[in-house]
């Protein structure tokens, strides 16, 4: 069980929807042959039951493979099986009317009524609830199922079947088979929208780095192309002025000196701008982040009085937790709790759904940049599976006695 658990723990959340919408269909040829097949042994004896039977198996197994080839090509990963579809459809035509004929036709009694009436409607009910599967427009789904249902009543007037019954036998097949075709593009659209849903969320976290670096990039473009520009230009001056034999020109290699150095102070200022981060607005982002995400977020309250460089590291502790939250796994969970003890500052995150594709405890460069910011500041990181499929991240910074607070 442990084995089995721990696959399914490791699918995402389309593949775990992916895999029951099929198995969902695979189970349809169970539920076929034990309410058919099975039933019309025992009803008619083992000679015709057993034809019976062995034409339900047939076309479980053959609906069953029809539905798991649909599915892939939904997904885009194989061609259209039209081959299959056509099998399936004819199969499906060749049993429902061999089991009117035989009703009609065949030996007499409630019993073999009863079997052969529930071999039909099985049959073809089940048939034209896969074929929908690998039918794209709506409209030739409904073509499908209204087609199907003027067959019905046809064929089974045509072999015997009073008009009225002929009638009801038709209405049942449109009520049960679009039914079932209903499910089915109901079931596809459904996997599709979670797919899609998977994929925006991906798409949201890249653009959200993507972002930052261009606010990056962006300031330093603004620090630096001023004054790489003025530096240019009294380079210049300078080089014309040497060749004059200009004494200015020293005064301008010294502005130029200058300039270089206010430049290195300004990119400084950025880099450390864009490396200092707010605590509670992190956390506070982080929240909503993955609430858009869909995932619950339960933050403890955070201690206030932290010296700035403490808050500006396990700020950005925050920030990777929650990317690798939104980037890895599956989480339905995710908290954040914060607390001061014997004058050290503790950061925990945790959170579940982690599966196969979490980081390391000491992997990925994100948790070693991570280590490299904390140890600046005398801190720690921890990071490890928590049993089960949790995933735990423990930061722990020094900030003294003072102030010492339990949150």
């Amino acid at each position: 069980m442990g084995g089995a658990g721990g696959w399914w723990r490791g699918k995402s959340t389309p593949a775990q929807v992916e895999t029951y919408t099929r198995w969902s269909f695979h189970f349809f040829a169970v539920i076929e042959v034990a309410t058919a097949g099975l039933p019309a042994v025992g009803l008619t004896g083992p000679r015709l039951g057993g034809l019976l039977l062995a034409m339900v198996l047939a076309h479980a197994v053959l609906g069953g493979v029809t539905a798991s080839r649909a599915l892939d090509w939904t997904r885009g990963r194989r061609e259209q099986p039209v081959r299959l579809l056509w099998a399936l459809g004819v199969v499906t035509t060749v049993i429902g009317v061999a089991a009117i004929w035989i009703s009609e036709h065949g030996p007499k009694g409630e019993d073999v009524d009863g079997a052969t009436s529930a071999v039909f409607s099985a049959v073809v009910v089940f048939g034209v609830g896969l074929l929908a599967l690998g039918v794209r427009s709506r409209v030739r789904v409904f073509g499908l199922v209204v087609g199907f249902a003027a067959g019905t009543g046809a064929v089974s007037f045509s072999l015997g079947l009073s008009a009225p019954n002929a009638l009801v036998s038709s209405l049942a097949m449109l009520v049960g088979g679009g039914f079932l075709a209903f499910t089915s593009v109901f079931s596809v659209w459904l996997l599709d929208a979670v797919y899609a849903l998977d994929e925006a969320r991906e798409t949201r976290t890249r653009l959200a780095v993507a972002e930052e670096r261009l606010r990056f990039g962006r300031d330093l473009h603004d620090v630096m192309g001023r004054n790489l520009a003025v530096i240019a230009l009294k380079s210049e001056l300078a080089v014309q002025l040497a060749r004059r034999g200009r004494p200015e020109a020293v005064e301008q290699m010294v502005e130029v000196q200058r300039i270089a150095r206010e430049s290195q102070r300004e990119v400084r200022d950025v880099v450390r701008g864009y490396r200092e981060a707010d605590l509670e607005v992190e956390i506070a982002g982080a929240r909503g982040v993955l609430a858009a995400a869909g995932i619950e977020c339960a933050v403890s309250a955070v201690p206030g009085g932290l010296p700035g460089e403490v808050q500006s590291a396990l700020a950005w502790v925050v920030r990777e937790a929650t990317t690798n939250v939104l980037r890895h796994g599956d989480a339905k969970r995710c908290e954040v709790g914060l607390r001061v003890r014997a004058g050290r500052v503790v950061l925990t995150v945790e959170n579940d759904g982690v599966g196969d594709s979490a980081p390391g405890a000491g992997g990925g460069s994100g948790l070693a940049g991570l280590r490299e910011r904390l140890a600046v500041v005398g801190g720690s990181l921890e990071a490890g599976a928590a049993g089960g499929d949790a995933f735990r991240l423990v930061a722990e910074v020094p900030v003294g006695m003072a102030g010492e607070a339990t949150a």
